[in-house]
This record gives structure tokens, C-alpha cells and sequence, in this order.
């Protein structure tokens, strides 16, 4: 049984804020296996609140950005140490209004950005399940892609990714 507040089985939200120019809201977090890396803006979703709200909340609190739900795009589940279930939901946001300013959560986030999913293929610093966003193209249904690693920083025992096809 794992100590953590949060008991043996988690569940985050994050959301991939794509803009009227096709570029995507990515951040540096400044704590934990993504230290330095670019991912989306994601965290863990409250009692009383949706996992798709929770993402839109975790956007505006990392970023300053506020946004709107367009839907689901993915799902992220895996077995951190052999116990504990890491879940996490990926939906699709748009700003609610372009050219907001950046207002990160220093604490957390190092540095937030608009970029194209070509810049983050080729970018070395990028989380993996970014990456397997920007490789893949959003088109419909779900797909699992296996045999991943997203890094042995943070023990897990399985891993898996879904996103639509």
C-alpha cells in the first residue's frame, strides 16, 4: 500500500492547448522526472471536479492561459513500482481568446511556450508522451501504443498510451 496521500491508484489530467495557428502550450516543469523537459500542462484532479475540467484548471494555473474544451484526445495509464496506478487523462483545449499572456506558476514551471508539433519531434527535450502526440496524427478512434518507456526516473513497471488514430 503506498504511503502517498493519494492513495494506490491516481488520476491526472492534462491538456494539449492548440491554437489558431496550429502551434501547441507546452511547458517546463521545474520539479520531478519532467524537470527540464517539455510537456503538457497537467496535475492531479481534485474531489467534487471532471477530469476534463481539472485540465483546463491545471492549463490556467501553470499558464495564466484560459481555455475551452474541444474533447478527448488520449489516455495514459501505467504501474509505477509495481503498486501504484498512474492514470492520466489528455483532452484537446483551445484558448478562449488568442495572444493571452504567459502567467506560469514559477513554482512549478520554468518556462511556457507556443510550438509547432514539427519543433517538438526534433526537440531532444521533450517528454515522451509529448513526443508520441506530435508523431502521431489526431485523426479518429483510439490506437495503444506499447512498449514504451518514458524513462527509468520514474519506476514504472507498466506503461501504456492511447490516442486516437
Amino acid at each position: 500500500m503506498s504511503d502517498n496521500k493519494r492513495g494506490d491508484i491516481w488520476l491526472g489530467a492534462s491538456g494539449l492547448v492548440i491554437n489558431s495557428e496550429g502551434q501547441w502550450l507546452v511547458v517546463r516543469k521545474t520539479y520531478g522526472g519532467l524537470k527540464g523537459m517539455w510537456s503538457i500542462p497537467a496535475g492531479f484532479v481534485d474531489g467534487g471536479e471532471t477530469a476534463d475540467c481539472a485540465a483546463i484548471r491545471e492549463v490556467k494555473e501553470e499558464t495564466g492561459i484560459d481555455c475551452r474544451l474541444e474533447g478527448m484526445i488520449g489516455f495514459r495509464t501505467g504501474v509505477l513500482n509495481g503498486e501504484i496506478s498512474d492514470n492520466m487523462a489528455i483532452f484537446h483545449l483551445v484558448p478562449t481568446v488568442e495572444g493571452q499572456v504567459f502567467v506560469a506558476d514559477q513554482r512549478e514551471i520554468a518556462e511556457v511556450a507556443w510550438k509547432t508539433p514539427a519543433e517538438l519531434k526534433v526537440d531532444k527535450d521533450v517528454s515522451t508522451l509529448l513526443y508520441e502526440i506530435a508523431e502521431k496524427v489526431i485523426e479518429s478512434g483510439f490506437a495503444e501504443i506499447v512498449n514504451i518507456n518514458p524513462g527509468d526516473q520514474f519506476g514504472y513497471t507498466a506503461y501504456k498510451m492511447f490516442f486516437k488514430k
